[in-house]
């Protein structure tokens, strides 16, 4: 095995162990090992991914050399390196894009706490991508849930202690019935291996016994992630978690944390139950059905809201709605799209979170809508950003979310039964999301004369600036090199079968 092997084993390991590393440091140098660490394990992804689009094979990895049941199993394609490579990607952007507001939304004795957790996230988002065995994967959803709710109340306000507790109770739900079908399968299968446990469920299908207990076992997994992901109706959690924790927080959130327990499921989809015995199921019909409301409903209720980050937050129910829709399609095309979306929304609500700051600090730190008359004047690259987040998010051609909804529209096209809702409910929800951002960029680009408020320059405030280009340049970069990207989603999806 090829050194290069090693990898993912290092890349969770190092994120894991850093975080003990960081309680023992001062904030800077806590904030220094989290910017290296992040830094490390993405250069080792795409140095991977590299290897593994070389070699045109997945591998598995096992701990201690021992094979499972008596060791675990780490498991690497291209598409868990290519989404381990993202992650770190969008992780350091959002950290370097809210680390200005620090020291005014944590106390500073708190600083090194929350480099800990941030770490400790990362790690739980690797083992959710690489891990080959579902009792490891529930393990990291605790880690990852107790990482989430601590980066949400660290701030210590009151909006955030209440987002906290409703988002502990409705992820604990989440996890409970995560826990519940996994103890079936593990009872039915006598695996927790998903190679394993995906040959035995084989059997079962095919001797015709223990179907219902399976398939209440498949349902029990998918509405635990589709709680912790902020599916619709599950989504109550998601406002104030979003809307109210710092910027990092939010950008990070947004961005990664539904995405895992998302890849989670695609992992499950494809690694635990079999793609056709899943669409078998009917369980694709209720993901589709749901995902197409949270389309309708989180647009809604993002157009009546008067708070440009609650706005942003309801945006992301609608977002997950998408990629659900794509699942509940039960062809590989709605797959596809469905992970070109992931990738797209990342990429997009964190550079939205990041630049929302930007046209807050320059309207007295309010977030409501009349304060934010002309903001876009006042910090000109913020207001540049915020309209390239809001126009891949409509859906205009060169951004990444144009090549999502052509990509959903295309998957759709194949699918007899559910075209017509999935083309009705796609353009309907395109409108809506029309409506609500550009309704917030003709806002911030409303001139508004003698404005009580300051402005904020490239020279004030560089790093952020920077970080900004670079998100807007990821989603362009998304938008018109799609088609290599589409590729190796491809090659990844055949790499799980």
């Amino acid at each position: 095995m090829d050194f290069i092997c090693n990898f993912p084993f290092f890349s969770i390991l190092i994120s894991l162990f850093s975080g003990t590393i960081c309680s023992v440091l001062p904030a800077k140098a806590a904030k220094a090992v989290n910017r290296l660490v992040i830094a490390a394990v993405g250069l080792m992804s795409a140095v991977l991914l590299l290897y593994l689009l070389s070699t045109g094979e997945s591998f598995i990895y096992w701990m201690g050399h021992f094979p499972a049941p008596w060791g675990n199993e780490i498991r690497a394609g291209v598409l868990e390196a290519g989404m381990a490579l993202f992650f770190c990607v969008i992780m350091y952007l959002s950290m370097a894009g809210g680390a200005h507001k620090l020291p005014d939304e944590v106390v500073e004795s708190k600083h090194s706490l929350y480099y800990i957790l941030v770490n400790l996230l990362l790690s739980s988002l690797l083992a959710l991508v690489y891990t080959n065995d579902m009792f490891t994967a529930y393990v990291f959803v605790e880690i990852n849930t107790i990482s989430a709710c601590g980066l949400i109340m660290i701030r210590q306000v009151g909006r955030t202690i209440e987002a906290a507790v409703r988002y502990m109770i409705m992820s604990l739900l989440g996890s409970g019935l995560l826990l519940f079908g996994l103890c079936i399968m593990y009872d039915l299968t006598g695996h927790l291996l998903m190679s394993n446990i995906k040959e035995s469920v084989a059997l079962i299908m095919a001797n015709g016994e223990y179907q219902i207990p399976l398939i209440v076992a498949v349902a029990l997994m998918c509405i635990g992630l589709c709680i912790k992901s902020a599916l619709f109706p599950f989504h109550a959690w998601l406002p104030d978690a979003y809307g109210y924790s710092t910027v990092s927080s939010a950008a990070i959130l947004s961005s990664l944390v539904s995405k895992g327990y998302i890849f989670l499921l695609i992992k499950i989809i494809y690694r635990v139950i079999g793609f056709d015995i899943f669409n078998s199921t009917r369980i694709i019909d209720v993901l589709f059905v749901f995902g197409l409301m949270g389309m309708i409903f989180g647009s809604l209720s993002a157009i009546k809201e008067n708070d440009i980050r609650r706005m942003i937050a309801f945006s992301s129910v609608a977002q997950i709605g998408y990629i659900y829709m794509g699942f509940g399609m039960g062809t590989q095309a709605g797959m596809v799209a469905s992970i070109f979306h992931i990738l797209s929304h990342a990429a997009t609500k964190s550079l939205l979170f990041i630049a929302a700051i930007g046209l807050t600090d320059v309207s007295g730190g309010s977030r409501k809508f009349i304060d934010l008359t002309g903001a876009a004047y006042r910090n000109k690259w913020a207001g540049v950003a915020f309209t390239a987040g809001s126009l891949s998010m409509v859906g205009i051609p060169l951004f990444s979310g144009f090549i999502s909804k052509l990509l959903f529209a295309q998957a759709a096209v194949q699918v007899e039964g559910k075209m017509l809702a999935s083309l009705i409910v796609l353009g309907i929800s395109t409108v809506l999301n029309a409506v609500y951002f550009m309704k917030t960029v003709i806002r911030i680009y409303t001139s508004e004369q003698d404005a009580p408020y300051k402005s904020i320059t490239f020279r004030d405030r560089k790093a952020y600036t920077v970080v900004l280009v670079c998100s807007i340049l990821l989603n362009v970069i998304l938008g018109v090199s799609s088609q290599p990207v589409v590729d190796m989603i491809g090659q990844g999806l055949a790499m799980f079968a």
